[in-house]
């Protein structure tokens, strides 16, 4: 069964969607069996995925709304070799008409209900806003990944971020968990990036991932290829970077299954 977690922040330009697709990417490379839901009407995830979003005839606006089968929606073939639901403009609309829908908030936690079986993990792109998409991607979650600048008032508006998807959670999902908090774009270097890190350790805990992800050219140029960074260049510190969260996560849900 699948472990579902959406990958989220209010502020954008953090990594978020460098995040789902090489994390989709590195998972896949370790024999999961991975899927990527690209929510974002950007479609960002798409593309760095080796999909053009513009050609693509299925994505989450008919998965969401016209209640398409999952299998119909799903492409298999991608540079990052999992799969992917596909977002474009087309998700902007789907925002809107789920305003008029029926249980709007969990139509994607019923779509995916019939292949979670099919996945060890389900990653969800979403937009850099609390809107009905992201509520549906917490509603169909078992946990949030919150990627993160190591910046003043990124670390203000994180502890915000937090409190909002705990209130959601117990309105739509009750036992929607932080999977982590993880530290993009960082430059040791960088005297406040090292004070904001120390701060988050020691408010965070063991939320905060021990994996640091970079700042680094490799990571920024992969997505003009179409292609995460294990495939534009494996040997870039970005990409060992992605490649050791998904060691992380991978270890952590082992200890929790022998915890529990």
């Amino acid at each position: 069964m699948a472990r579902v977690i959406s990958i989220a922040n209010q502020k954008g330009g953090v990594g978020k969607t460098t995040t789902a697709v090489n994390v989709a990417a590195s998972m896949a490379a370790t024999k999961r069996k991975v899927l990527l839901i690209d929510l974002d009407p950007q479609g960002n995830a798409t593309m760095g995925s080796g999909v053009d979003k513009y050609e693509v005839e299925n994505t989450c606006y008919e998965l969401l709304i016209e209640e398409k089968p999952p299998e119909e929606v799903i492409i298999t073939e991608t540079t990052g070799k999992f799969h992917l639901i596909a977002g474009n403009s087309d998700v902007t609309a789907a925002e809107i008409k789920l305003m008029e829908v029926f249980a709007r908030e969990v139509r994607l936690r019923n779509a995916l209900a019939g292949i979670k079986d099919k996945y060890d993990f389900i990653f969800i792109d979403c937009p850099p806003s609390l809107n009905q998409l992201t509520v549906n991607a917490l509603a169909a979650s078992d946990s949030v990944l919150v990627p993160m600048q190591c910046e003043y008032y990124a670390l203000e508006g994180l502890t915000a971020l937090m409190d909002t998807i705990q209130k959601l959670a117990s309105v739509v999902n009750p036992d929607l968990k932080i999977e982590g908090v993880l530290r993009t774009m960082y430059d040791p270097r960088n005297r406040l990036a090292n004070d904001v890190s120390e701060q988050l350790k020691r408010h965070f805990g063991e939320q905060v991932y021990r994996t640091v992800i970079p700042r680094n050219v490799r990571l920024a140029e992969a997505p003009s290829f179409g292609a995460p960074a294990i495939y534009y260049d494996k040997s870039s510190t970005g990409a060992k970077a992605y490649l050791a969260l998904a060691g992380e996560i991978l270890r952590r849900h082992k200890q929790a299954q022998a915890a529990s």
